[in-house]
């Protein structure tokens, strides 16, 4: 790899957490858009279900607050005192099957994985556990949602990296109703989901005016440009204070010479578009204006005029050439060998950028340029980096599987969390000068990222970066600059058919086209005419139909 010495496994943890998938094409479609998977998934005409209660956790305080408008708490040194969050033993002695995405390698299998033991005995469970990488988690779920009922896993992790096509028509179709287990108070009876806020379970939805899932809560900022901080300076960037698109584009070409590039961009991330729309105040994805209309971010004059300035961003050289073919990991170790000095990735992406960079440079999030004088916005994350659904069954058994998520839903700051983030102490972790824990040799093979449980149940996230407390600050600050002007898409948590059944082919088309015109095989003149197509193909009625499930949720 270029510029790096890093380890694949590195690598691929950075993607997991950042959460910023790569578009690809979806390969369900066996999934017929005829099947109406029992009718009724959007929340139009439907008495909703009222979300859970949300109960905050009362444990350790943090260091640095939380906001209601989304700024993270933040933690300078690890809890001294952890808590128990969960009472008693959760399971029963059976054995769960358990299905989800992961970002790491292959896990030691269970029979010689001490990690693995360590849960199980702590859930009261022998887990089942199908591990699917992400390269091939459509072509999985394409065979699981196209198979019969008995065959499901009692938990699946539904990714939020992809549009499966028939999505929440399967979800009605095969998994259980939660909402007489966690709508309202009835959450209750497990105090680690009841720890969720209500912004992960808005984000994930409703499916027809019900509760399918548990949703793996995520920051408020989103797609985020990771800076070498060093590097910036060198060029010209004064670190915390505002900047202009222009002195932004300045700072860019004079830091790229040689073989060195100020920017770079990985296939897929159509060399940074969501950040640099998001500056120039585009709506990302979808905007919804006073009357319920909902409208396209791609038919806004400053979504195009972003095109038009990163075009301009490339005419000057100061993208990596090799940007409409490198991949995440490969980008990531030319940012950490120098290569390049920034690279879009998602903001929770924050500690591997902290930990593998130490040493070498500093990292810090860019703050958004303004355009023309107006402020940048940044892109707001969904809250829900995907969700959990539970195969249909007996009332015990849902509640088992329900004790069974709540253990792994534990917050920050408890014992629970500790034992699933990172195992044994002593055995797969020693403590650090601050007292958290730094993985040990066997903690570095056997671990929550090569077996996933993290993605099928998770508390609300935190600030904090082990034995580094100006890091927690920095990016404390950042968020208290940032979150105010977060640009949210007004799709999450709405139900749209077309959405699910051609949402994926029509976010090509558009991607494509800025892909293109960004590199100079397309002129910017044809971009109207792509809007076009793609609204009369079913942007348009994607529109209506988001329109109706909104005014339902309102």
């Amino acid at each position: 790899m270029p510029g790096s010495s890093m380890s694949r496994r590195t690598l691929l943890r950075s993607i997991a957490v950042g959460g910023a998938a790569l578009a690809a094409p979806s390969v369900l479609t066996a999934c017929s858009s005829s099947d109406s998977g029992g009718g009724g998934v959007a929340n139009a005409g439907k008495k909703l279900a009222p979300w859970p209660s949300y109960v905050p956790f009362s444990g350790p305080k943090p260091d640095l607050a939380p906001t209601e408008q989304g700024v993270q708490a933040g933690y300078t040194a690890y809890p001294s005192d952890l808590v128990k969050s969960v009472a008693d033993t959760p399971g029963d002695g059976s054995t769960i099957k358990v299905m989800s995405v992961s970002f790491g390698t292959p896990p030691k299998a269970a029979s010689s994985n001490k990690f693995w033991q360590a849960v199980e005995k702590a859930l009261g469970v022998k887990i089942d556990y199908t591990v699917i990488s992400q390269t091939d988690y459509q072509k999985k779920m394409a065979t699981v949602m196209t198979g019969e009922a008995g065959e499901l896993p009692d938990i699946i992790n539904i990714f939020s990296g992809f549009t499966l096509p028939r999505e929440a028509q399967f979800v009605q179709r095969r998994a259980e109703d939660l909402t007489p287990y966690l709508s309202g108070e009835a959450v209750k009876e497990y105090p680690n989901l009841a720890n969720i806020p209500t912004h992960a379970w808005r984000d994930m939805g409703r499916i027809g005016g019900r509760i399918y899932g548990i949703p793996l809560e995520r920051p408020l900022p989103g797609s985020t440009l990771w800076l070498n901080q060093d590097y910036f300076e060198a060029a010209g960037m004064t670190v915390g204070d505002a900047w202009t698109s222009e002195e932004f584009a300045a700072v860019a070409k004079k830091g790229t010479s040689g073989k060195k590039y100020a920017l770079g961009a990985a296939v897929g991330s159509l060399f940074g578009n969501a950040v640099h729309s998001a500056a120039h105040g585009a709506p990302q994805g979808w905007a919804v204006d006073k009357d319920g209309t909902f409208l396209p971010g791609a038919a806004d004059e400053r979504y195009k005029e972003a095109i038009a300035y990163q075009l301009q961003l490339r005419k000057a050289g100061s993208y990596h050439p090799d940007a409409t073919s490198i991949s995440q990991p490969d980008l990531y170790g030319l940012y950490l060998g120098g290569t390049v000095g920034s690279m879009q990735d998602g903001f929770g992406a924050y500690l591997p950028k902290y930990l593998d960079s130490e040493g070498k440079f500093t990292p810090a999030a860019a703050l958004p340029y303004s355009v023309g004088g107006a402020p940048g916005g940044i892109v707001a994350a969904r809250r829900s980096f995907g969700y959990t659904v539970l195969k249909k069954a007996k009332k015990e058994h849902i509640q088992l599987l329900l004790r069974i998520l709540d253990y792994l839903a534990a917050p920050f700051g408890s014992e629970e969390w500790e034992l699933v983030h990172y195992g044994v102490e002593g055995t797969h972790f020693t403590r650090g000068k601050d007292g958290s824990p730094v993985a040990n040799d066997l903690g570095k093979v056997e671990n929550n990222t090569n077996l996933p449980l993290k993605y099928l149940a998770e508390g609300p996230q935190v600030l904090f970066v082990p034995n580094m407390p100006d890091a927690v600050r920095a990016l404390h600050a950042w968020q208290q600059k940032v979150v105010p002007v977060a640009i949210r898409n007004a799709s999450y948590g709405l139900q749209s058919e077309t959405q699910t059944a051609q949402g994926t082919t029509l976010k090509a088309m558009l991607d494509d086209t800025v892909t293109g015109i960004i590199a100079g095989r397309t002129p910017l003149s044809e971009w109207d005419a792509a809007v076009k197509k793609w609204r009369s193909r079913g942007g348009d009625r994607i529109a209506e139909e988001l329109a109706k499930d909104y005014a339902a949720n309102h």
